[in-house]
């Protein structure tokens, strides 16, 4: 993916992509947002819940995320440098895989309102309309980004035509709220499923669609926002591994009867017993500490040689894939 170059204090940094399962992509993911120093990263389809509360933290990054329940796969995922200062919209209607976070703006500039949404390729047309009616309540703000998998490849956008009736009344949504379409390529095999959209001109601008996370489909989409927001101080609390007393974790964890209070337990019922004991154990052994600013710092896991491999991967990614998204983007123009 091609760099952007250097970005200034007015600038938001953000990227996007649909994970199809984040799985194993998760380590994956903390290089490319550390190596580039994204400001925001929304993810779609990350097929988390209650088990992947761990796996899920990034350091230095809130985490915001709506998982989808009572079936599996979906959900919808940011993260915000933590130095910035956001607040989560309410928005409890579990019908639509929606989130809306409020980025509070500078003395005298407006706040950012960004959303993340994933539309399953089957939502019926009630499930829309919900969301239709959402979307024109947080299109009032002055500044919004919208981004996510529409699952409408039938629509074209260069000329705002659809075939669809369901795609059609989706137009006619992002025409009745004043809001701009900026992705011009197609995202997966030739269609343009995930979108970028803004209602404000020159809030969004260096859209570049390239590159895939893991395995995924999907190319991912980096944009800049134009904006300036509030830096918050962050009171977050982390444990300090530093001063850890790891032989009375050891101790603590040995303690259990894991065999016997496992027993007849299923995976999920054994995995949030292990994880109680766990956390239980940890608190007692490892003393908590003020999370300083990180940015910049390498993880820990990341050695040198791993480092060079996977840049190496993202910057020949463009250049494997050239002939076939041109090919892409011809058959996708309309």
């Amino acid at each position: 993916m091609p760099m952007l170059g250097v970005k200034s204090k007015a600038q938001l940094k953000c990227i996007y992509t649909n994970a199809r399962s984040m799985g194993n992509k998760q380590e994956e993911l903390e290089v490319i947002v550390q190596q580039d120093s994204y400001d925001l990263v929304t993810i779609t389809e990350m097929w988390w819940d209650n088990s992947h509360d761990w796996s899920a933290a990034m350091d230095g990054y809130k985490l915001f995320r709506r998982d989808r329940h009572g079936r599996s796969s979906g959900g919808v995922a940011l993260y915000v440098r933590e130095c910035f200062d956001c607040l989560e919209l309410d928005d409890c209607d579990d019908k639509v895989e929606c989130l809306w976070v409020r980025m509070r703006g500078k003395a005298n500039k407006a706040d950012i309102l960004l959303g993340v949404c994933y539309r399953p390729p089957n939502q019926d047309e009630e499930a829309d309309e919900i969301f239709y009616k959402r979307l024109g309540e947080v299109s009032q703000s002055p500044a919004l980004v919208l981004v996510g998998d529409f699952n409408l490849p039938d629509v074209c956008w260069k000329y705002n035509t659809a075939e669809r009736k369901q795609s059609r009344r989706f137009l006619e949504c992002v025409e009745n709220n004043f809001l701009t379409q900026l992705v011009s390529e197609p995202t997966r095999e030739g269609d343009s499923l995930d979108l970028l959209f803004t209602n404000r001109e020159g809030l969004v601008g260096d859209v570049v669609v390239g590159g895939h996370l893991g395995l995924s489909e999907h190319e991912m989409i980096e944009f800049l926002i134009h904006g300036e927001v509030r830096r918050g101080t962050s009171k977050t609390a982390t444990m300090d591994f530093q001063r850890a007393d790891f032989s009375l974790l050891r101790t603590l964890v040995e303690r259990v009867p894991w065999e016997t209070v496992l027993k007849g337990k299923g995976v999920q019922e054994g995995w949030a017993f292990f994880k109680k004991e766990v956390l239980k154990a940890q608190e007692q052994a490892v003393p908590m500490c003020h999370k300083m600013n990180q940015r910049g710092r390498r993880l820990a896991w990341l050695n040198r040689e791993l480092w060079l491999g996977l840049r190496g991967k993202k910057e020949s990614l463009p250049l494997l894939e050239e002939g076939a998204g041109n090919s892409r983007r011809i058959q996708g123009s309309c």
